[in-house]
């Protein structure tokens, strides 16, 4: 599954300086905020043989700082691009139902415990670029 797909829910968890501390939101509150934080996502899981399973979980959701500069020597630009990205995770599998025979009913998604603004990593996360 990309996890690309895991940033919208109902409901946040914030994760700031050490300190957790649940907040409900509204649209005005998810427009302002500048951060990284767990919040709450739900999903169709789903893959060829099976039906698809509604699925609901935690996953990294927020904004960052970037910024870019000119410098005088190439590559002429100076640039800082930091997303919110999964600093710890669990692995969850569940049955999708009605799976055609012969086909692996399992599926593995990760959960977030723990997000972070970092750099992008390929090898937990799809980082589009333009």
């Amino acid at each position: 599954m990309k996890l690309a797909y895991l940033f919208l829910g109902p409901m946040a968890l914030f994760l700031l300086a050490g300190c957790s501390c649940v907040l409900s939101t509204s649209s005005e509150d998810l427009l302002t905020f500048v951060g990284c934080a767990v919040r709450e996502f739900t999903f169709l899981a789903k893959k060829p043989g099976c039906r698809g399973l509604r699925i609901t979980t935690d996953a990294c959701w927020g904004r960052c700082e970037t910024w870019e500069k000119p410098i005088l020597e190439p590559p002429y630009i100076e640039a800082h691009h930091r997303v919110c990205t999964y600093n710890e995770t669990r692995q969850v599998t569940v049955k999708l139902p009605n799976c055609a025979p012969g086909v692996d009913p399992f599926y593995t998604y990760p959960v977030a415990v723990r997000c972070d603004c970092g750099a992008c990593s390929t090898a937990s996360t799809e980082c589009e670029t333009l």
